[in-house]
């Protein structure tokens, strides 16, 4: 099975939620350059954490406070919030 690659070379706006959310992956000591792997419509994708992230920065400012409550939640309940994040990998696997 071919495995796809997908990465990123733009940058979203300075954001509340974006300040937010680099900080909290700082703090947790997420490693930004680790991939994770998900299925996608053409087969197995190979996504960096820095991807989603950034794909979490470019949604709504509705769904930014969603996302950043389910990390909240995860984190408070000593969660992994990898899990989480490799979930939202899939809405961006092609």
């Amino acid at each position: 099975m071919e495995t796809n690659t997908i990465t990123t070379t733009t940058t979203a706006r300075p954001t509340a939620f974006a300040t937010w959310i680099d900080t909290f992956t700082a703090e947790k000591g997420i490693d930004t350059e680790r991939r994770v792997e998900v299925e996608g419509p053409s087969g197995t994708n190979s996504i960096p954490v820095a991807c989603v992230i950034d794909a979490m920065k470019a949604t709504s400012p509705a769904e930014q406070a969603q996302i950043k409550t389910t990390f909240v939640k995860i984190d408070f309940a000593n969660g992994d919030v990898m899990h989480f994040i490799t979930h939202m990998a899939q809405a961006i696997a092609i």
